[in-house]
């Protein structure tokens, strides 16, 4: 378990680290139109480009979840003992924490640098209404925000079930949060992960901490809501049709 818990740890802070680091650091480097920055396109890259990197590394360790909503949506799908959910959570939490700490480190190194806490999106920070960088209201947030954990749930168990092409799980997982960032960027920047949200919250301001609830409900229940589904589905139940089993 020990071991496990390590591997969440370091693969949670590897992607709040790489994808909210990606934001903060190289998403308007240089300043407006400069070709430099790497924009919405190379931060939704980033996020994918650190799941796909750290399941590779600590899959076959700890299952590589690096989020609370998957951890607790795999519960759901029966995928994951009750037993290891919280420790899971607690040792992410933390991975993220200690990631934005860093990050801000980092980012105070340059000149400049200053974290506006009323600025949508500051610090990485997910938001809604005023603190949504397209402005949208809490409704549309939510509802954003459990749909594509749902999805990305749907596509986590899809792609490790025993019966999914071998090998290939952490490209498609990658590629999910990729397309999920390209999506959602502008209604929440994207969080689809409680960890990742509150590595960066508790260093963005008041405000951001203030919406930070909803970072945790929502994809919690948009983890659970797709861990369920893709149980219901029977895509754990051996392969059949009729009565007779496919080989």
């Amino acid at each position: 378990m020990l071991r496990r818990l390590v591997a969440e740890f370091l693969g949670t802070f590897w992607l709040v680290l790489g994808g909210c680091g990606s934001a903060v650091l190289a998403a308007k480097f240089g300043g407006p139109g400069n070709p430099l920055g790497i924009g919405l396109l190379g931060v939704s890259l980033a996020f994918g480009l650190t799941v796909v990197s750290g399941a590779y590394a600590f899959g076959h360790i700890s299952g590589a979840h690096f989020n609370p909503a998957v951890t607790i949506g795999l519960w759901a799908g029966g995928r994951f003992p009750i037993r290891d959910v919280v420790p899971y959570v607690v040792v992410q939490v933390i991975g993220g924490v200690v990631a934005g700490a860093i990050l801000l480190h980092i980012a105070s190194g340059a000149p400049g640098f200053a974290i506006d806490p009323n600025a949508a999106g500051t610090f990485a920070s997910n938001g809604y209404g005023a603190m949504s960088p397209g402005g949208y209201a809490l409704t549309a947030a939510a509802l954003c925000e459990v749909v594509m954990t749902a999805m990305f749930l749907i596509v986590i168990m899809g792609a490790t079930h025993g019966r999914a092409p071998a090998g290939f799980a952490p490209l498609a997982i990658g590629l999910a949060l990729t397309l999920i960032h390209l999506i959602s960027i502008p209604v929440t920047n994207t969080s689809v992960n409680p960890a990742r949200s509150t590595g960066v919250a508790l260093f963005a301001g008041a405000t951001a901490i203030g919406q930070l609830w909803l970072f945790w409900v929502a994809p919690i229940v948009g983890g659970v809501i797709g861990g369920a589904v893709y149980r219901w589905l029977g895509a754990d139940r051996p392969n059949i049709v009729g009565d007779v089993p496919i080989t």
